[in-house]
């Protein structure tokens, strides 16, 4: 049986004919930029979030460059992330002009590592950004509780954790702000790029706003320079017709991840688990082997789609050489990137789906 790595198919089934009605009045409004239907969601995601207010954005990464500029970050400062993400996270630090520091992980959760985090805070430290990595929130209150003691802001970076909670607390709700990204492949993703900032800090709502939108006050008043980052209106439609369903899928996703449990315990396979008091949503479903490489050939012989989520930390990637770090600075980190595989993961994944992927691991192994 041939198993994609994902698959939108049911999930479009379930929002088509309420897509296809919002799209067809937003047609005939012509309201294609920041038409209601934005804010409309807006409004929707900040109370699904618990949080005052929510800004949509372009993408994900825009939504963390708005975030930090928002947040007065620039050249001089230094803001903190952990090395085992997705580039992006990087990029949006180093577009404000001010230094990437990196951290390494836990390796139980593939999460931001507290302890390690107090230790490369300096006077110039700006903000920390926890990556909620694979659907999993990082040691909130921990991380929280080492940013008050420097009187530094947290930027939680909740791209791959859209409706995941943390002690009752939904993720994007505890820092300064929060970044989601909407990009198809999330939990929650739209039919093409989208992002949102969310807080309540009723300034840092304020300067994203302004800052989406070339910093005007009105249609040819600019009270500072800013960028275009507008949520599209009928991505908004998408996005606002697939929120009620989120719990749901999130649910769906919980249960190929037992499944995946069920058949893979006893295999010597190092499965992804939720730490204590936090709730795992499994927008990746990502596992630790070796010989990575030979496994991957024989799913791909098999008709079945793995990926590696990711294979060079960013302190390793030539993009960062400038930042002066080398090989053994982050070892967690490393090591996860020689060994980590994602498996396919989806809402309406079956159990048939699942016992095929199971059984050609177990054939590879």
């Amino acid at each position: 049986m041939s198993v994609p790595f994902i698959d939108f198919t049911e999930q479009n089934k379930v929002i088509r004919a309420g897509v296809d009605a919002a799209f067809a009045q937003v047609i005939a409004k012509a309201s294609f930029i920041m038409g209601p239907e934005v804010k409309k969601f807006e409004d929707e995601f900040a109370a699904y979030c618990g949080v005052k207010h929510a800004v949509g954005v372009n993408s994900g990464t825009d939504a963390l460059y708005l975030a930090l500029a928002a947040l007065g970050v620039g050249e001089g400062d230094e803001v903190i992330l952990p090395t085992y993400t997705f580039i992006a996270t990087a990029l949006c630090v180093s577009y404000t002009g001010a230094r990437v520091k990196f951290v390494d992980i836990d390796e139980a959760s593939c999460n931001m590592d507290p302890v390690k985090l107090e230790k490369v805070i300096t006077a110039k430290t700006k903000v920390i950004i926890p990556v909620h990595l694979y659907g999993q929130t990082a040691d909130m209150d921990e991380i929280l509780a080492v940013a008050a003691r420097h009187g530094v802001a947290v930027l939680e970076d909740a791209c791959q954790a859209h409706g995941t909670r943390y002690k009752g607390r939904r993720s994007g709700s505890m820092g300064h702000a929060g970044c989601f990204s909407f990009y198809p492949t999330k939990g929650l993703g739209a039919w093409g790029d989208g992002g949102m900032v969310v807080t309540n800090d009723d300034n840092v709502a304020y300067m994203v706003r302004m800052l989406r939108d070339y910093g005007r006050t009105d249609r040819y008043a600019h009270k500072f320079k800013g960028h275009n980052s507008r949520l599209d209106t009928l991505q908004a439609v998408v996005l606002s017709q697939k929120l009620p369903y989120l719990d749901q899928w999130n649910v769906m996703r919980q249960r190929v991840a037992g499944l995946y449990a069920k058949y893979l315990t006893g295999t010597g396979i190092v499965l992804p688990v939720a730490a204590a008091n936090r709730e795992h949503v499994f927008q990746t479903y990502a596992v630790r082997l070796k010989q990575r490489a030979r496994v991957m050939a024989h799913l791909a012989a098999k008709g079945i789609t793995s990926l590696i989520h990711y294979p060079i930390p960013i302190h390793l990637q030539e993009a960062y050489a400038d930042a002066g770090y080398k090989a053994g600075d982050f070892p967690v980190s490393e090591k996860m990137c020689e060994d980590i595989l994602s498996l396919p993961m989806f809402p309406h994944m079956t159990e048939d789906q699942v016992r095929a992927v199971t059984s050609a691991l177990k054939e590879a192994l």
